[in-house]
């Protein structure tokens, strides 16, 4: 048998059909086109066959290739990465002494605590000195090289540095090689492809923030410029509680969540991730209760997959042994369909606007509620998309709270009919503290994601790809109808459990490999599958049926 040779020139499809031939090796940033601006911006990267990589990845075959600015999801991602990687090489060059974590999100930027000389916070004069030298390696312009070195290798340069959490992570893994990112003398693990110089990443602003500060990142939108920080204390609050708790725990990272897995623990932490839901539910119940002479009317809202239906649920359980009696109502269960669903920019249908509620009639059912009178309640059949009747009626008793749950929950046109001080509003979402190592976080958008796929193969009768093929629409959605009401609530629940993406992890696997290569969502496919290859898997059985994650993997002991 002939064994096959490599090519010596290889086609290439740029945009617009625009085709040529290169040799074999060529890099993706010689290509014609890899150094124009379009409004603005330049390249950071490229999708090779719907696959993202840098400007510097060599092409072995044929090949469609698109290139990508800071307007697309891939690209902007790209970018957040790797400012990532230029302020950890600068916090290392700057404080080498400090102990320095990416903690979580927060706006359009990225929160880092940071502790130099048992202090904990950063000085003015200290992030000015970090701020000038992130300017300076931008300047200078410095290659960012993407590195195979062997596994043992990789292990002597993280051990000869003292980086625990990458040896924490490489521990259960066996690769035959690691793959790195240097710089100038430093080097990371690498998550996902980073842009192939310095001089790429002049956008950029640092913010004293708490204890630490905030890496300040431009919009994914026109001008792509940095703006104003906006502070949202309520949010970094309930973000840092869920540290803290990881940090008493002693699982902060997916490196340590595997050794609780491998070591047989893990049974006992989600025992005790369980519980803490039980008590913050608990919490807020007693809250309610403490009104109980003036509310009438509870609204749970939160973004897709936050768990608010089953947090819906065990909130009456919890109201109920306070001798109150809810009645919940879904909004779901008031889809218009997709005849008067409107579409978004894309002209396609869009679930997550207001309007795809019914609200007149939404806002009479309430108005009857509220007056003591009967209604039937709607069953939206998301297998068919059509509203049903099944002859469920409920009345609500003058000493009884109506639950409203749904993404809109607290949007004012949801229940305009009743006053303010008549509402208590709840929102939910999934804030997961995991960072899967001290500079790379756990992206909280992608653990919604997750529960999402598995939810809709499991209920809804549609694919990963048609999951994924909807999501940029449903995160549109969840920027213009649910987000900015976020600040109306009273009370936040964070519905993530530490130890769910490894429970997960083999029921999305299978549901990705299904996505392939010649699909525009291969990137984004295979970019979550390289994800979950860092967590170890763990059986569902020990998840109790009460648990917010069975609404996504079944077996609650719920009706939903």
């Amino acid at each position: 048998m002939i064994p096959l040779q490599p090519a010596a020139c290889l086609r290439v499809t740029l945009e617009h059909d625009d085709q040529h031939e290169v040799p074999a090796g060529t890099l993706v940033a010689s290509l014609p086109g890899a150094a124009e601006v379009r409004a603005g911006l330049g390249s950071v990267a490229a999708l090779v066959n719907h696959d993202v990589v840098s400007l510097s990845y060599p092409l072995e075959i044929n090949a469609r290739v698109r290139f990508l600015t800071l307007a697309d999801a891939h690209g902007w991602r790209v970018y957040q990465r790797s400012l990532s990687f230029l302020t950890a090489k600068a916090l290392h060059e700057c404080f080498p002494a400090a102990v320095v974590s990416l903690q979580h999100s927060l706006g359009q930027g990225l929160f880092w605590s940071f502790r130099n000389n048992a202090h904990d916070g950063i000085s003015p004069e200290q992030l000015e000195e970090l701020r000038s030298v992130m300017r300076e390696l931008v300047e200078r312009d410095l290659p960012i090289e993407r590195r195979k070195v062997s596994f043992e290798e990789a292990i002597e340069q993280f051990q000869a540095v003292g980086q625990t959490d990458k040896l924490d992570l490489l521990r259960f893994r066996n690769p035959p090689h690691v793959v790195l990112h240097a710089c100038a003398g430093f080097t990371d693990l690498a998550h996902g492809p980073l842009v192939s110089r310095t001089g790429l990443l002049e956008r950029f602003d640092l913010v004293e923030y708490e204890r630490g500060f905030v890496l300040n990142l431009p919009t994914p939108r026109p001008p792509y410029q940095v703006e104003e920080l906006e502070r949202q204390p309520h949010l970094f609050q309930i973000y840092q509680e869920h540290k803290e708790w990881g940090r008493i725990l002693g699982v902060n990272t997916v490196g340590r969540l595997n050794e609780t897995i491998a070591t047989g623990e893990i049974e006992a932490f989600m025992r005790t991730a369980e519980a803490l839901h039980e008590l913050k539910i608990s919490r807020i119940a007693e809250r309610i209760v403490a009104r109980r002479a003036e509310l009438r009317l509870l609204l749970i809202a939160g973004p897709s997959s936050a768990g608010k239906t089953t947090f819906a649920k065990r909130l009456t359980t919890h109201l109920t042994v306070h001798g109150l009696r809810p009645v919940v109502l879904g909004t779901d269960d008031y889809f218009v369909g997709p005849e008067q669903t409107p579409r978004d920019e894309d002209d396609k249908l869009d679930f997550e606007h207001v309007e795809a509620v019914d609200l007149p009639f939404f806002n009479e059912s309430l108005a009857r509620l509220t007056e003591g009178q009967e209604i039937e309640v709607p069953t939206f059949n998301f297998q068919t998309k059509q509203r049903e009747f099944h002859g469920r009626r409920i009345r609500l008793e003058p000493d009884q709270l109506l639950i409203v749950e749904g993404i809109h929950g607290l949007n004012p046109l949801l229940s305009a009919m009743v006053p303010a001080e008549r509402k208590f509003r709840i929102f939910v979402s999934a804030l997961t503290q995991l960072n899967l190592d001290r500079n790379n976080r756990i992206s909280t958008t992608d653990n919604r994601l997750m529960r999402r796929m598995v939810r809709d193969h499991r209920y809804r009768g549609h694919s990963a790809l048609a999951t994924l093929r909807s999501w940029a629409s449903v995160r549109r959605g969840e920027e213009r109808w649910i987000f900015p009401f976020q600040r109306e609530s009273e009370a936040t629940f964070n519905s993530a459990l530490d130890f769910e993406l490894a429970v997960l992890k083999p029921k999305v696997e299978p549901l990705l490999m299904q996505i392939k290569p010649s699909h525009p969502e291969y990137a984004e496919a295979r970019r979550l599958a390289q994800f979950l290859y860092n967590f170890l898997a763990v059986e569902d059985r020990s998840v109790p049926r009460t648990s917010i994650l069975r609404e996504y993997i079944g077996g609650s002991a719920f009706r939903y």
